[in-house]
């Protein structure tokens, strides 16, 4: 599988899906979930065949308050995943801050490179890019996840997130990146409060302004328990989100957002195909 935005994702007529597959002990909803390399390699080989576009593969957890692995401990974590998944004719995504890690994902295999860091964290992170022609998600980025949410603090939320991803764009293309190969993300819950994850959901067409696809991974966040918090006040769990995280699915494909990166792939099928008939009266 060559490096690259698959054709076929250029081409849908609806959000591409991203099914989320944490090969971690410590991720926010799913981490410690697959004890072994073929367990996730399953995991998003079912994924896949329920409806997700691509596979997006981490190896680090990057939730608020996450300390960081070392660079041996992803390699070992993802790469077999990865080689599994591409020896299925799945499409993979690399969701790592590392430039090395991205590297030996794409070599096995991988298409697309997911970096919450936009390229900030691994200066030669955008070199892998341009080298390889892999597809890179640029997400808004402030900080790593130990000391983020410090830096929750804006005069003008979409301006500055705008201003922000474009600077990471300049950046990539700078480093010989083509326009082509990028998609952005406002990077919900990311240096965010709630407040500024509905703000940057209710003007998604803003986003517009910066020319590329855009990606939203809203799936099971925190700002959601929050939301469906019960009457102590007590989050609802993560596993139990998914139902809102449909409503946002089908508020982005009503924005023509590119690509929704989520866990429950069937539900987020059902909410675009829901999404759709509303468009375009295929339920009628």
């Amino acid at each position: 599988m060559s490096a690259g935005i698959p054709d076929r994702l250029r081409r849908l007529d609806r959000p591409a899906v991203f099914g989320v597959l944490n090969v971690t002990p410590d991720s926010f909803s799913d981490g410690g979930r697959f004890a072994s390399a073929q367990a996730a390699i399953d995991a998003g080989v079912l994924m896949h065949a329920q409806g997700a576009d691509v596979i997006d593969v981490g190896g680090e957890s990057t939730r608020p308050g996450a300390i960081r692995i070392d660079t041996d401990a992803e390699l070992k974590r993802v790469v077999p995943v990865v080689v599994g998944l591409v020896s299925h004719g799945v499409p993979v995504s690399i969701d790592t801050m590392r430039a090395r890690t991205a590297a030996a994902a794409i070599e096995a295999g991988a298409c697309i490179i997911n970096d919450v860091s936009g390229g900030q964290a691994d200066p030669q992170m955008y070199a892998v890019a341009a080298q390889t022609g892999a597809g890179m998600i640029l997400m808004h980025w402030r900080a790593h996840s130990e000391a983020m949410q410090s830096f929750a603090t804006y005069t003008d939320l979409i301006a500055e997130v705008i201003d922000e991803l474009q600077s990471c764009v300049d950046g990539a293309c700078a480093a010989g990146i083509s326009r082509q190969q990028l998609i952005v993300d406002p990077g919900l819950g990311f240096a965010k409060l709630a407040v500024h994850n509905w703000e940057l959901l209710r003007h998604l067409d803003r986003l517009s302004a910066l020319e590329l696809p855009v990606m939203i991974g809203a799936s099971r966040k925190r700002f959601l328990g929050e939301l469906l918090s019960d009457d102590s006040g007590a989050l609802r769990p993560a596993s139990l989100r998914d139902g809102a995280t449909s409503v946002i699915t089908a508020h982005c494909a009503r924005a023509a957002v590119w690509a929704v990166r989520v866990h429950d792939v069937p539900q987020t099928m059902d909410a675009l195909l829901v999404a759709s008939a509303l468009q375009s009266e295929v339920g009628k």
